[in-house]
C-alpha cells in the first residue's frame, strides 16, 4: 500500500471528478493521503476533505507566496484549526523566491511565525523551498527546526543541502520529478540518502511523472515514482512502498493501526 504524503485534492483541477477519483484510490493500493493547505481558503477546503474521507489527513498552513494575507488574528485561527484530530502537520510553509510576491522579508516573517506555530502545536512541518536554499536553511537552523521535525517537500536541491537537512533529522519528499530525464541531481540525492528518510509524494495536481508529464497528477501515478526509486536503491517496489509507508506514519505521528 502507498502513502501519498503531499496532495492538493481541494484544487480546482479536481472539481469535475473529485469524489469519483478519491473513492478509487483505495482500490488502487493507495492507503492514505495528506491534503496540504496553501492558503487560508485551502485550510477550510482541506478541513472539509478530512471530515468527509477517513483515509485523508490534513496539514494547515500558508504557502510563502500567499503569506501577504496573513495577520496575527489569522495565526490564532490557524492554531485553532491545527487542533483537529486529523490535522497532522503545519504546512506548506517556507520560502519561494521564484515569484516576487510577496517580498522576501514578508515571506521570512511569516515563515518564522508558522515555525513558531508548529512548536506551539507540537506538529511537524511541511517545508516549501524554491530558489531559496540558503535562506530557508539559515532560518530553520536559527529556529532549531530539527526539534520540530518534518519534511522538505518536493526536494529540489543537491546532495550538500540534502545532507544538512538529513543531519537535522528531516525527511525528503520525492515525487514525479525523479522520473524526468533531466533529474540527474535528484537521482544523485535519492541514491545518497537513507531509505528511512524518504517520503513518497505527488504534489498533485502538479508534477506528474513520466510518462504522464504535463497532465494532471494524482496519487494513481505514484507507482512510476516507486519504480524509479526501486531501480536506484536496488529494492523491490513492494519494499519501497512498505518502507515509505512506515516513514510517513512515523513523520506524521500516525499510530500504526490507523
Amino acid at each position: 500500500m502507498i502513502f501519498d504524503t503531499h496532495t492538493h485534492y481541494d484544487d480546482d483541477a479536481f472539481d469535475q471528478d473529485r469524489e469519483e477519483l478519491l473513492k478509487s484510490l483505495c482500490q488502487q493500493d493507495i492507503e492514505a493521503v495528506v491534503n496540504i493547505s496553501a492558503s487560508i481558503s485551502s485550510v477550510k477546503t482541506t478541513l472539509k476533505l478530512i471530515e468527509q474521507y477517513p483515509f485523508i489527513y490534513g496539514a494547515v498552513g500558508v504557502h510563502p507566496n500567499e503569506t501577504g494575507e496573513l495577520t496575527e488574528e489569522l495565526m490564532g485561527w490557524l492554531k485553532d484549526m491545527a487542533s483537529h484530530e486529523r490535522v497532522v502537520a503545519i504546512g506548506e510553509i517556507g520560502l519561494d523566491y521564484y515569484w516576487d510576491e510577496p517580498d522576501h522579508e514578508t515571506q521570512k516573517h511569516w515563515f518564522v511565525r508558522q515555525l513558531d506555530l508548529a512548536k506551539e502545536t507540537g506538529l511537524p512541518v511541511v517545508i516549501h523551498s524554491r530558489d531559496a536554499a540558503q535562506d530557508t536553511l539559515d532560518i530553520m537552523k536559527a529556529e532549531h527546526s530539527g526539534e520540530i521535525g518534518g519534511v522538505i517537500h518536493c526536494f529540489s536541491y543537491g546532495k550538500e543541502i540534502a545532507r544538512e537537512y538529513l543531519n537535522m533529522g528531516f525527511y525528503l519528499g520525492i515525487g514525479g520529478v525523479l522520473t524526468f530525464k533531466n533529474a540527474k541531481k535528484l537521482k544523485e540525492v535519492v541514491d545518497y540518502m537513507p531509505m528511512d528518510r524518504l517520503l513518497l509524494e505527488t504534489d498533485c495536481p502538479y508534477l506528474a511523472p513520466e510518462p504522464n508529464r504535463g497532465k494532471r497528477n494524482s496519487s494513481l501515478n505514484l507507482p512510476y515514482v516507486v519504480k524509479a526509486i526501486s531501480e536506484i536503491k536496488g529494492l523491490t517496489p513492494e519494499e519501497v512502498m512498505e518502507i515509505t509507508r512506515k516513514n510517513a506514519k512515523t513523520m506524521y505521528r500516525i499510530p500504526p493501526q490507523h
